[in-house]
């Protein structure tokens, strides 16, 4: 396992993180979750990803008496949390100053730790005048409950106006955005955020599997105990059975041939490809199995094979590269 810095924060975080969505609550209870999450951190795993709307907090609370029951040292692992769905009420919702300290207080609680080392923003809120979020993250981190602050899926527009609010306000800036990225998805991080780097941002990536498309098992139909047939994830089952859908599908039967010429499986490829991208600071795997963790772990013992060559056959295969800004295209 590597470590790389969050952004220009010193901040070092394993190169492979561990996330509890779909999974914590819903499929995996506390004695698993404490499994897991044991198997994440002997193999060099330290940062751990939930967030408020994860299974309404439920799975915050599976993680807390995980970490209770594994009793590592404070120093030694980081958790995170995301607030912006926490409830049905008007104050449960969104980033105002008072949503905000009320969520990093009640995540504290569920994941039972002092502070949070990470606390993003699940997503834009349009209602709320980003200073507020601005000033309200900053007090939480003045007050130690909060290290770090971020987002996630938000715009380089408004990741650009809380980094301008912060410095007219004397505040603290995000450190990290959570972005979805994978083959399918790589706008955002490959060209949108392009600029943000430079002013310090770092990446910890969610969905590097594209919600199991590229795993391969979709290729021959749904399994039976895929994550398509859950309560509430029919959208995804939509978006497979649609005419974009079956495209990705083909793409990952090209992918797979590749991969299968390098000797490894295709889902070990997708995640060595969001690693190799020098601009993400971590891959948030999931798993409902302490087998499927452990698979997914052995893909950084072949990172030697992304050479250029194999990058440039990806591209190809895939068609979706999106093109550099004008102003650093190449003449």
């Amino acid at each position: 396992m590597d470590y790389r810095r969050l952004g220009k924060s010193g901040l070092r975080v394993s190169e492979f993180s561990f996330g509890a969505w779909v999974t914590f609550a819903k499929q995996v209870g506390e004695d698993a979750a404490a499994s897991i999450m044991a198997t994440a951190y002997d193999n060099g795993i330290n940062f751990f990803d939930n967030a408020e709307g994860y299974e309404q907090g439920n799975a915050e609370i599976v993680m807390g008496e995980a970490l209770k029951k594994l009793n590592w040292s404070r120093d030694t692992y980081m958790v995170s949390s995301k607030v912006f769905w926490g409830g049905s009420k008007p104050t449960q919702k969104g980033l105002s100053a008072k949503h905000v300290t009320d969520g990093a207080h009640q995540a504290l609680k569920r994941l039972q730790v002092d502070y949070l080392d990470l606390y993003f923003c699940h997503r834009p809120d349009i209602d709320t005048p980003i200073e507020e979020t601005v000033r309200a993250m900053h007090n939480l981190i003045v007050q130690g409950k909060v290290i770090y602050w971020g987002t996630s899926e938000w715009n380089a527009q408004q990741l650009t106006e809380a980094h301008l609010v912060a410095r007219r306000e004397h505040l603290t800036p995000p450190t990290m955005e959570q972005p979805e990225y994978n083959m399918f998805r790589r706008e955002n991080v490959e060209k949108e955020y392009l600029p943000l780097y430079e002013m310090g941002l770092g990446t910890t990536i969610w969905s590097p599997l594209a919600s199991g498309f590229l795993t391969g098992k979709y290729n021959d139909g749904i399994p039976a105990d895929s994550r398509v047939n859950l309560p509430g994830y029919e959208w995804l089952k939509r978006n497979l059975e649609s005419e974009a859908g079956k495209a990705k599908i083909e793409k990952v039967k090209k992918l797979a041939v590749l991969a299968r010429d390098m000797s490894l499986p295709v889902h070990h490829l997708a995640l060595l490809w969001c690693n190799a991208n020098p601009n993400v600071s971590t891959v948030i795997l999931g798993a409902s199995k302490k087998s499927q963790l452990e698979d997914n772990l052995k893909a950084l013992d072949h990172k030697s094979k992304l050479t250029p060559d194999v990058m440039a056959r990806i591209d190809e295969i895939l068609g979706n590269k999106p093109e550099a800004p004008r102003a650093l295209a190449r003449e």
